[in-house]
C-alpha cells in the first residue's frame, strides 16, 4: 500500500468512527426524548446545582453571557441564571427536552447541537449557531455543564472542555457537575432505557480540568438518590472553576 492510500485509508476510518460516535450521540437524545418529563420527575431536587448557580449569579454582572451545555428542560440552570438577569443560551440535542425548556423558559434562547462541535465551524454549518463556533471565541463569561458531559465517552469530554475553553473570554467561569465513578463509556440502565456514561474520581477530575486550562476553584459532593428508583444513591460532584490564561 501506497502512503497516499494508507493516508486515504486512515482518513475513511476516522470518517467512519466519526459517524458512529454522531450516530450513538443522536440514539441517546432519543432516549431523552422517550423520558421526557419523567426525569424532571426522578432528579426533582437538586441542591448542588442551585448552588452553583448562585455563584455563577454572585460572580457575573447582570446581561453576562452563559452558556447552559446539555441544558434539558432548561430546570433549574437556565430559569434560576434568567431570573437572575444572565443572558442565557441553551443546548441540547433532545428537541424532546428543547422544547421543555423553551416553554419553561423564554427568556432564554435555545438551539439543539450536538455539544462536540461546539467551538468549530460546525457549530454554523451544521446548527445555525456560528455565534457558538470560532467566531465565539472569547465571547462567553461563563458556562455551566451539569451531567450533560457524562454522557460522552472520557476522550471526548477533554475535547468538549477544551471547546468550551476557548469560548470563555480569560477568566470565564465554568460550573461543572459529574458523578464521581471510574467509568469510561459504560452501558447503564435509565428509566427503563440504556445509556452510555462516563466517569472520573474527583482528583482525576481535577487533574483534566486543570490539564485542559482551567483552575478548580472548590469541589463540593454530595450523596444523590434518584427519587423513586432502585438505583443506589451516587455520589454527584461538583466543581466550580475558572479560565487560566
Amino acid at each position: 500500500m501506497t502512503d497516499e492510500q494508507t493516508a486515504a485509508a486512515a482518513d475513511a476510518d476516522g470518517a467512519s468512527a466519526a459517524g458512529a460516535r454522531r450516530a450513538e450521540r443522536a440514539r441517546q437524545a432519543a432516549v431523552f426524548d422517550a423520558i421526557g418529563g419523567r426525569y424532571q420527575e426522578v432528579f426533582p431536587a437538586r441542591t448542588g446545582q442551585l448552588a452553583c448557580g448562585d455563584w455563577l449569579l454572585s460572580e457575573l454582572q447582570p446581561g453576562a453571557r452563559v452558556l447552559d451545555v446539555g441544558c434539558g428542560a432548561g430546570e433549574p440552570t437556565a430559569r434560576q441564571l434568567a431570573a437572575g438577569g444572565l443572558q442565557v443560551t441553551g443546548v441540547d440535542l433532545s428537541e424532546g427536552m428543547l422544547a421543555q425548556a423553551r416553554a419553561a423558559v423564554p427568556a432564554a434562547s435555545f438551539h439543539r447541537m450536538d455539544v462536540l462541535d461546539l467551538g468549530l465551524e460546525s457549530a454554523g454549518t451544521l446548527w445555525g449557531a456560528p455565534e457558538l463556533g470560532p467566531a465565539g471565541h472569547g465571547s462567553l463569561d461563563a458556562a455551566a455543564a451539569f451531567f450533560s458531559l457524562l454522557m460522552l465517552p472520557r476522550a471526548e469530554i477533554a475535547e468538549t472542555l477544551g471547546r468550551l475553553r476557548a469560548l470563555l473570554r480569560p477568566g470565564g467561569l465554568l460550573a461543572l457537575g459529574m458523578v464521581e465513578a471510574d467509568l469510561d463509556d459504560a452501558p447503564l440502565p435509565f428509566l427503563e432505557q440504556e445509556i452510555r456514561v462516563s466517569g472520573y474520581l474527583r482528583e482525576e477530575l481535577t487533574a483534566l480540568l486543570e490539564g485542559t486550562g482551567f483552575a478548580v476553584e472548590a469541589v463540593d459532593s454530595q450523596s444523590y438518590a434518584p427519587a423513586g428508583s432502585a438505583q443506589p444513591p451516587e455520589t454527584q460532584l461538583y466543581l466550580r472553576c475558572r479560565r487560566t490564561g
